[in-house]
C-alpha cells in the first residue's frame, strides 16, 4: 500500500500509531503536560501604539514651574512699565529748557534712552516667551521642556549679572523652574506622547 509522497503535505499521510505523551490524552489517560507545542501568544496591546502610557496629570513639580514662569511674565510686565516710565521721562526731561544747552546731558540722555526702550522691548519679549511656555507647559512634549530649560538657565544668569536687585527673585525662580521640569517625574510628563527607545 503506498500513501503518497511523504513530503507533499497535501498529500495523504499514512496513519501512524500515536506515541504516549503526544497528541491528544487516550481515554482514561491524564491530559499531557502543557510546555508541548507552540509558546502562547502574549496578549494583545490596546490601539495606541503599544508602548506604556505616561502620566495622565500634571506633576506637582511642572505645575508648580508654570507658576513660575507666570510669576516672572508678571515681573517682566512690571519691569517693562517701569522701563518704559523711565525712557518717557528722560526723553521729557531732555526737552527740557534748562537741560537743552547741557551738552553732556544730551548725550546721556540720548544713550539712556536708548537702552530703556531696548530694555521695554527686551522685557516684553522675555515675558511673551515666558508665557508661551507657560501655556504650552499643559501639552508637553520633549521640546516645550528643552525650551523651558533653557528659558531658566539663561534667566538665571539674566538675574545674577545685569540686575542684581531684583535679579535674585529672578535667579531664585529660574533655578526652581529648571530643577522641576528636568526631574524625573517632569521628564515623564513631557516624554509621555513619545514612544521609548530601546
Amino acid at each position: 500500500m503506498s500513501f503518497g509522497d511523504p513530503n507533499n503535505p497535501y498529500g495523504q499521510q499514512g496513519q501512524q500509531p500515536a506515541q504516549p505523551g503526544y497528541g491528544y490524552p487516550q481515554q482514561g489517560q491524564q491530559p499531557g503536560q502543557p510546555g508541548y507545542g507552540y509558546p502562547q501568544a502574549p496578549p494583545v496591546q490596546p490601539y495606541g501604539g503599544g508602548f506604556p502610557a505616561g502620566p495622565t496629570e500634571m506633576p506637582g513639580s511642572v505645575k508648580a514651574a508654570r507658576v513660575m514662569l507666570w510669576v516672572i511674565a508678571g515681573l517682566n510686565l512690571i519691569g517693562a512699565a517701569l522701563f518704559a516710565l523711565g525712557a518717557v521721562s528722560v526723553s521729557a526731561a531732555k526737552n527740557d529748557a534748562q537741560l537743552k544747552d547741557d551738552v553732556d546731558f544730551q548725550q546721556l540722555a540720548d544713550y539712556s534712552g536708548g537702552v530703556l526702550w531696548a530694555a521695554v522691548v527686551f522685557a516684553v519679549a522675555w515675558l511673551a516667551f515666558a508665557v508661551y511656555l507657560a501655556v504650552k507647559l499643559g501639552k508637553g512634549g520633549n521640546g516645550i521642556r528643552i525650551a523651558t530649560i533653557v528659558f531658566g538657565v539663561i534667566t538665571a544668569i539674566l538675574g545674577v549679572y545685569p540686575f542684581i536687585g531684583i535679579g535674585l527673585v529672578y535667579t531664585v525662580l529660574a533655578i526652581l523652574i529648571t530643577v522641576f521640569v528636568a526631574k524625573s517625574d517632569g521628564a515623564a510628563w513631557f516624554n509621555r506622547n513619545t514612544p521609548p527607545t530601546y
